[in-house]
């Protein structure tokens, strides 16, 4: 870092963000932001500012084609910038003598509008955590086996709807489609009257592949650029009269939130911790040392009161397991896929990701901090969720997803 006596720190605010901020110069999360009625621009937040990447490498005579998109696709399409960009901000960021430069592309986080940070080109959702897989088993089968015979040998998942993934803030509607309880004669037709939230981790996917080509856990983890977080909204109601016997539809395409800030892995690395033991062993194909899971704090806020912390180290499967069993059979990972963990729970009962554990299919109601009762979702209710982790250098926060059902 350059020190330039003569400069005002009070004058540039981001000089002054030091390793104990969660947003500080250890961590540069990536996103799209607008200022006014401008387009987009890539952005990289540090404290409550956001850097205009662009302006900031045009200034430095860098080439600025790939934060030119208004987002990280971009960056998402070359693995090769993401380690020499990040030292490059690092490093700006810090430098006393680039203040004066920089100051004309640094703005406040409550003076711009925040987008999707990439453009998701393809979703697929997992479900990695034996806790949440087993409560829901024992909800809907109390006679049988909880785990299905397959569910600890490969990464369970579902192919999900990118068009339909939203930034944070934004509204979700209350789906409508079929429903059939067990003792209804016949289905009806209506809003979900069973709707829910799964708090997960999603994962970013930089590089390509081409048809035909796998990826190994070594390989996989070098295409996975960062994370966010993801609330997989699912109508329990339309799930379950729809998904026998090609699994969600309905009950999970119409809408799925990730936060605004993408973490990039690398602020990630000294959170990462080893697998709970699998057993059996998984097949070669998924063993590697680099799969690892993530030690991350997480918090499910209902209407401003937190019913739940799933911690996120207890999860079964890693990412780069998950991205290696979606790519075995051949199938094409491209920039700005984006694939989810599946509900993040833990053991115990304040660590469930979802309502429908929270409420055991609603026969447990919750009490919120202002007296009212829930078991799934009502019109006007907000979830927040957070996440926290000790990233490399200090702590971080991955932000705020957050959503409001309307009618």
């Amino acid at each position: 870092m350059t020190t330039d006596p003569s400069t005002d720190r009070s004058t540039y605010p981001w000089l002054s963000v030091g390793t104990d901020h969660p947003f500080g110069p250890h961590h540069l999360p990536y996103g799209s932001f607008s200022v006014g009625a401008g387009k987009p621009l890539l952005g990289v937040r540090i404290g409550d500012q956001v850097l205009d990447v662009r302006a900031a490498a045009k200034a430095a005579n860098r080439d600025a084609r790939p934060y030119a998109t208004g987002n990280l696709d971009g960056l998402l399409a070359d693995p090769t910038l993401w380690g020499p960009t990040r030292t490059w901000l690092t490093q700006l960021v810090q430098d006393e003598a680039a203040a004066r430069v920089l100051a004309d592309h640094v703005h406040d986080i409550d003076a711009v509008t925040l987008h999707l940070p990439f453009a998701v080109a393809d979703y697929v959702d997992f479900y990695a955590s034996e806790h949440h897989a087993t409560n829901v088993g024992r909800i809907f089968r109390p006679d049988g086996e909880p785990l299905t015979p397959n569910w600890k040998h490969l990464p369970i998942g579902y192919h999900g709807r990118s068009s339909t993934v939203v930034v944070t803030g934004t509204d979700v509607h209350r789906p409508r489609g079929q429903r059939k309880a067990p003792s209804d004669a016949g289905p009806s037709f209506g809003p979900s009257i069973k709707l829910d939230i799964e708090a997960e981790l999603g994962f970013v996917v930089g590089g390509r592949t081409e048809l035909g080509q796998s990826l190994s856990v070594a390989e996989a983890a070098e295409h996975l650029f960062g994370v966010v977080l993801l609330n997989d909204w699912s109508a329990r109601d339309l799930q379950a009269w729809e998904y026998v016997p090609l699994g969600p539809f309905l009950g999970k395409s119409f809408a799925t939130t990730i936060s605004a800030w993408v973490t990039p892995m690398a602020a990630l690395a000294d959170a990462r911790v080893e697998l709970p033991t699998q057993d059996p062993e998984p097949l070669p194909y998924l063993q590697g040392e680099q799969a690892q899971g993530i030690d991350l704090a997480y918090e499910v806020e209902w209407n401003g009161t937190v019913v739940s912390r799933p911690p996120y180290r207890t999860m079964y499967w890693a990412p780069e397991q998950m991205l290696a069993h979606m790519t075995v059979n051949g199938a094409k990972a491209s920039p700005g896929d984006l694939f989810g963990s599946g509900t993040v729970s833990g053991p115990d009962k304040d660590g469930r990701g979802s309502f429908l554990e929270l409420s055991w299919n609603g026969t447990e109601p919750l009490t919120l901090d202002d007296g009212s009762t829930r078991t799934f979702l009502e019109d006007g209710d907000t979830v927040v969720l957070r996440a926290t982790a000790e990233g490399v250098g200090g702590p971080i926060s991955l932000g705020e997803c957050s959503g409001r059902i309307r009618g």
